[in-house]
């Protein structure tokens, strides 16, 4: 290398950190502390998960919040037969949208159902929760049918 050029090093970094704002912030000490929250919307609706903006509006929501669930039906659902370490339970699941009674949305997550013959579109499910909760939506571990409660 000619004397006149040096050769540097240099390590791209984001030193920073995202907070997650009243909403989610809002939503997540709810699973800490066992509650499913959602978020009315400009229309009336309950939304949940609650989002910071109005789906058909764009606009900012209130900090509107209402409890839903813990129970809901399912809408539509898909079956895991090989989960993989990075899925929320070690043996077949299913994910499924779950309108959580009080909601008008589907919140996504696993349903615990034991078979693929037991899941179906319509039953109805409830919340299983983690004896011990950090404020992540793992804090529901999955839902069952409410018979296997």
């Amino acid at each position: 290398m000619p004397a006149d050029k040096r050769l540097t090093t240099h390590a791209i970094e984001f030193p920073y950190t995202r907070t997650l704002g009243p909403v989610y912030s809002a939503f997540l000490t709810g699973m800490r502390d066992g509650q499913i929250l959602g978020i009315k919307s400009r229309d009336g609706r309950v939304l949940c998960p609650p989002t910071e903006w109005d789906p058909n509006t764009g606009e900012g929501l209130d900090a509107d919040f209402v409890e839903v669930g813990p129970g809901g039906v399912v809408t539509t659902w898909a079956w895991v037969t090989e989960p993989t370490s990075k899925h929320p339970v070690d043996h077949p699941f299913a994910f499924a949208l779950i309108k959580l009674d009080g909601a008008d949305t589907g919140l996504l997550h696993a349903v615990d159902a034991g078979s693929m013959d037991a899941m179906q579109t319509g039953m109805r499910v409830t919340a299983r929760w983690k004896d011990e909760r950090i404020g992540h939506i793992t804090d529901v571990e999955a839902f069952v049918p409410e018979a296997a409660k």
